[in-house]
């Protein structure tokens, strides 16, 4: 299902409403630093997240080029992950730190990207995948803390968020994202691996979601991928940074029987246990919505629907 529809189908329904929340928008309180390696490039890149005032929202600064996180510069075609654009330059695997920072309610906020490896390509950059999940992110965040930012003239401005009135639906093949009316957000994630054993048919709940649940509940868990598709990706020119160490790795077909491992009970099939948690695949789904639904976000306003989300894929 295309990223672009779907939040489409949020963004210009008129059953979405504009509303304040109570709050005032945020930044964070200090420059956040980190460095490590791009899934897909394998390059070696250092993020750094800087403190912005109230109404600049988030977006990304590469080469004194700017690319707003929104949806309007989303690409319409990004294979396993999210890439942004604009003029020609890009920025991909923005997902997971966009998930956490719209979780932690980072509200405005530069990210400057700068990829130390020697490269003559200065039009792409590439988001640091760490050990897949958003935790390191998280962690960074809550060690720098947030503060109430205000606008260039000295005012603090409220926070809104898009409040569903009435119940919407995309649908493409098997999959569909539905979205119904509450007082709160909660999302329902649904996920059908059929021919992957390990995986299987999961379904995770959040209730309701905050950013304590996100940090304990979503932000470890990491992305994944089935064995026998490594190969092919790689041809594909993808995952050149990819490695046990940044993914969970399950074989589609299990023979060996179950695994027993320390924590998470016994697993079938997957090739570097444990996990983090039993449906942790589908939690990373989550973990990927959130990044995606905050390019909703606009003027440092909440990203994420104020609705119960119902997805299925």
């Amino acid at each position: 299902m295309s990223l672009k529809v779907a939040l489409n189908a949020f963004r210009s329904s008129p059953l979405v409403s504009w509303k304040s929340t109570g709050r005032l928008q945020q930044t964070i309180a200090n420059c956040v630093e980190k460095t490590g390696t791009a899934l897909h490039t394998g390059k070696t890149t250092t993020v750094k997240i800087w403190p912005e005032f109230a109404g600049a929202g988030r977006y990304f600064d590469f080469n004194s080029n700017s690319i707003p996180a929104s949806i309007d510069f989303a690409a319409k075609e990004s294979p396993l992950c999210t890439t942004l654009c604009e003029d020609g330059r890009s920025v991909r695997t923005v997902e997971h730190l966009l998930s956490a920072l719209e979780a932690t309610g980072v509200d405005n906020c530069r990210i400057e990207i700068d990829c130390s490896d020697d490269d003559e390509d200065d039009r792409c950059a590439e988001v640091p995948i760490f050990d897949g999940s958003a935790r390191e992110w998280v962690e960074a965040i809550e060690q720098v803390g947030l503060t109430v930012t205000t606008d260039r003239s000295g005012n603090n401005c409220e926070k809104l968020a898009p409040f569903l009135n009435e119940p919407v639906h995309v649908r493409m093949n098997d999959s569909f994202i539905a979205a119904f009316p509450s007082p709160e957000v909660h999302i329902s994630y649904g996920i059908d691996f059929r021919l992957v054993p390990a995986i299987g048919c999961q379904w995770f709940s959040s209730i309701p979601l905050n950013d304590s649940f996100y940090a304990k509940e979503i932000a470890p868990s990491r992305t994944f991928c089935i064995y026998e598709e490594v190969e092919q990706m790689r041809k594909a020119g993808l995952i050149k940074g990819g490695s046990a160490e940044n993914a969970i790795v399950c074989r589609r077909n299990a023979k060996e029987g179950k695994k027993k491992t320390k924590g998470n009970s016994a697993t079938r099939g997957w090739l570097n246990p444990p996990l983090n948690f039993p449906d942790e695949p589908c939690r990373h789904k989550v973990l990927d919505l959130i990044g995606d639904l905050a390019l909703f976000a606009r003027n440092g306003s909440q990203g994420l629907p104020v609705a119960h989300i119902v997805v299925y894929k």
